[in-house]
């Protein structure tokens, strides 16, 4: 179920809003709304995925009860975790490279299981496993029932592409009476409307000609092109992955929760350290604290600190997805972060900071070939045709109207906080009564057009459903 597809915007939300303002200040109102809606949520993408997610939580639970008493139970949560990612996610890409193998010793190939990839399941076993892992660290106490616990994975908001939530970071506001105000409620329907209008009519937009760039035989395509179609995916899943979390955030916040940011404008950053810091921040926290810190962090020799910074990139890019490109575009963001402790934050600090980010944003792009190419050829190709500026293709049109203006418009949000006197004039902006009803009544004007505009268009799920 899509946030922004007539079952939710006309069934689901307006049932779920009703119930909860009906209920929500009864003493577990709020619990017994949201569970519920949650899992059918879940059910109505993923029904055959949900009873055994139900069961690892209360494996989860169970664990988590007894690990201050056992702490060697920690070991078996997080692998029985781990093993719904290897079996749902990997299954099918062990198993093809390893027929690979097979076949070049003329060994009859194994028989590739069809597993269905259940939506989000990369973020929902990324959280489960916090959860554990800080009950070990008592940085989190143990969910007071289950039923609590449950909510804390299925919230609907963010169960499909995160924000990826630690327990303890949400566990007072699951157990806490709700005193949502009117003003809350208001502020998280207009973070909602914002997500619509990006992924509506600028994701989606943005991704017709990426698609049509990256479907073409490399051969056909010339240099202008693929930078184009390469600019077109580098805003492209900006605006999409971010429409998604403005769209969490302000459910989340009718409904009471106040989630972290995911975003803090990653297109203006001038290295790739930074850029890290800015984008998917929840998933740069998760690496560092669970992965990267226990390997040793920053406290061990340097060779071992570009060695776990590059082990942590490689996971994250096996966490995109089960393909070569993906460990291939873990292993290239490792690579620079490695550059950047080196030698190339000392340069790049040394220069204007918008030759710094234009720097950066070279980088970036490189990097978001490799991960959008079907395969690590074609996007070695397309690489390949974007440092040949001589190098022509066909006559096809792929500069359209539509595409320029969405193309502009997803420029300026990406690029704008990079402006001189960017915060001085938003913040004088945003302190101007007129002015805020005006960017509110702009704003309930787009998200009009862009829920006719949904009802129009087949639906374009959101990239990181996939993860």
């Amino acid at each position: 179920m899509l946030f922004y597809e007539p079952l939710f915007l006309l069934v689901f939300l307006p049932t779920v809003i009703a119930a909860f303002l009906l209920l929500h200040r009864r003493p577990g109102g709020r619990l017994a709304v949201l569970l519920p809606a949650s899992i059918v949520f879940y059910l109505w993408s993923e029904p055959r995925f949900v009873p055994i997610v139900l069961l690892s939580c209360a494996l989860d639970y169970t664990i988590g009860r007894r690990l201050s008493q056992t702490p060697a139970l920690l070991t078996i949560g997080i692998a029985a975790n781990a093993a719904l990612l290897v079996v749902y996610k990997y299954t099918g890409f062990l198993t093809a490279n390893l027929d690979t193998i097979l076949t070049a010793l003329a060994i009859p190939p194994l028989k590739n299981p069809d597993i269905a990839l259940p939506i989000g399941v990369s973020f929902i076993v990324f959280e489960k496993i916090t959860y554990l892992v800080d009950i070990h660290r008592r940085i989190s106490r143990p969910a007071p029932n289950f039923r609590t616990y449950l909510l804390y994975v299925f919230l609907f908001p963010k169960l499909l592409a995160g924000p990826i939530i630690k327990y303890h970071e949400l566990d007072s506001q699951l157990l806490a009476p709700d005193h949502t105000a009117a003003a809350d409620m208001a502020a998280g329907f207009r973070r909602f409307m914002l997500g619509a209008v990006k992924k509506t009519l600028l994701a989606d937009t943005l991704s017709g000609g990426a698609d049509a760039i990256f479907a073409a035989a490399p051969a056909t395509i010339g240099c202008a092109t693929a930078w184009w179609g390469t600019a077109l995916f580098t805003l492209q899943i900006y605006l999409d992955f971010s429409a998604y979390s403005d769209m969490a955030i302000g459910l989340a916040r009718i409904f009471g929760f106040r989630l972290n940011e995911n975003f803090n404008s990653p297109y203006i950053s001038c290295s790739i350290t930074e850029f890290w810091r800015r984008w998917h921040i929840s998933l740069s926290t998760w690496i560092r604290e669970y992965l990267y810190i226990p390997l040793g962090g920053n406290r061990a020799a340097p060779w071992r600190v570009y060695a776990n910074l590059w082990i942590c990139f490689l996971a994250s890019g096996l966490w995109h997805g089960a393909a070569w490109t993906y460990v291939v575009w873990g292993a290239y963001n490792g690579l620079f972060l490695v550059l950047d402790r080196l030698l190339l934050l000392r340069i790049l600090n040394r220069l204007p900071r918008i030759a710094a980010n234009a720097a950066t944003l070279v980088v970036i792009m490189a990097g978001w070939v490799i991960f959008r190419a079907g395969s690590l050829s074609q996007a070695g190709a397309i690489l390949s045709t974007m440092l040949h500026p001589g190098r022509t293709g066909s006559d096809t049109p792929w500069l359209t109207p539509e595409l320029v203006t969405a193309a502009g418009a997803a420029t300026v949000i990406s690029l704008l906080p990079r402006a001189p006197g960017y915060g001085r004039v938003s913040a004088a902006i945003l302190a101007w009564p007129p002015a805020i009803a005006g960017l509110r009544l702009a704003m309930a004007l787009l998200f009009l057009i862009a829920v006719m505009k949904a009802l129009a268009d087949p639906f374009k799920p959101f990239l990181y459903f996939r993860f």
